[in-house]
């Protein structure tokens, strides 16, 4: 079952309220509840999203419903994927990343990136079955793509067309007085294109928006971890690994304190920054390679290892096995306790 953060559908409450019909109401006819929605990191199933999505455009008599959405909402539904590719150097480079990150905000969903001369198109694709269908959700879906990139090129998100393979709803009533994004419909795929040249574009890095988002993330971590500094720390390591960028400077500033200072907060506990890092790699590296479908290299970059030679050495350190001994043993043992 392919799941997909509750927060991707910020601002549901507010477009249905406004459209004139009950949000709880459709959530409920969905086989979803109000509570699902208040942390963004819960998963829920996402074809129970798609299923959402379409009975609110059915009920507000919207066909353009997941559109209207994202047109709402900012880089802040997708959770930590902006955070993750902000590093990058090109725009092309944040776009090869996206796929690596992907499945942190969503399973089942994947970027293509198909040449065509001097363009590329960019085309999603959601491995989601839905009986409802999946027209709201690939609307939302695209519409959240053009915002993404809008970002990395730094320009005016409506410049963006959006490309649908849906046929156009004639319903001009329910949009005479809503500005829409460029759309086209009857395409051969869902997306978005780019000229070949913007794709050598330097990555725009917003430090205001990833410190925004640091601090967002820090009033999540002192609600859910209230008198735990360690665990706040932990959290944080979890999700500023990937970027490179998982320093302690960054990591105590995000925490409003001075490095030294936590540091000796965490020793007081008898805890080191040292140890956290190594306790929230091992336990990611341990599920990744359990788990996931990432190579090595992959699980040592996602680590922020800029050597695999150095991540396996160290992982060894922490387990007595290199990473693929540890694999190995690991379906070993899982085969000897599956039935026969």
């Amino acid at each position: 079952m392919y799941l997909v953060r509750s927060g991707a559908v910020g601002q549901f409450e507010q477009l249905v309220l406004e459209l004139g019909e009950n949000p709880i109401e459709i959530m409920q006819q969905a086989g979803l509840r109000q509570a699902q929605f208040r942390d963004p990191n819960t998963y829920i199933a996402y074809a129970r999203l798609a299923e959402l999505l379409e009975i609110a455009a059915l009920r507000c008599r919207q066909p353009l419903f997941g559109i209207l959405l994202a047109q709402r909402q900012t880089l802040h539904v997708l959770g930590d994927l902006p955070m993750l590719v902000s590093r990058t150097a090109t725009v092309a480079d944040a776009l090869a990343r996206v796929n690596q990150y992907l499945y942190l905000h969503a399973s089942g969903v994947s970027l293509q990136r198909d040449p065509q001369g001097d363009y590329m198109r960019l085309a999603l694709t959601l491995n989601v079955n839905s009986p409802r269908g999946l027209t709201q959700l690939i609307q939302m879906s695209v519409a959240q793509l053009a915002m993404f990139v809008s970002g990395l090129l730094n320009i005016s998100v409506n410049s963006i067309i959006l490309h649908l393979r849906q046929t156009k709803e004639n319903d001009d009533d329910a949009n005479r007085l809503v500005r829409l994004p460029p759309i086209r419909f009857y395409e051969t795929f869902d997306g978005i294109v780019l000229k070949t040249s913007q794709l050598a574009s330097r990555n725009h890095h917003d430090e205001d928006a990833l410190n925004r988002h640091l601090q967002s993330h820090l009033q999540y971590l002192q609600s859910h971890y209230p008198d735990n500094l360690a665990d706040q720390a932990r959290d944080l390591i979890h999700r500023l690994l990937p970027t490179g960028e998982c320093r302690i400077e960054r990591v105590s500033a995000a925490l409003g304190l001075h490095e030294r200072t936590l540091q000796t907060k965490l020793k007081h506990g008898g805890q080191s920054y040292r140890q956290l890092l190594q306790e929230v790699r091992q336990n990611r590296a341990e599920q990744q390679l359990t788990y996931g479908v990432q190579t090595i290299t992959e699980i040592a970059l996602q680590l922020g290892y800029a050597e695999v030679a150095v991540f396996s050495r160290h992982f060894k350190s922490w387990t007595g096995r290199s990473p693929r001994q540890w694999q190995q043993q690991k379906k070993e043992l899982q085969a000897t306790k599956s039935p026969a």
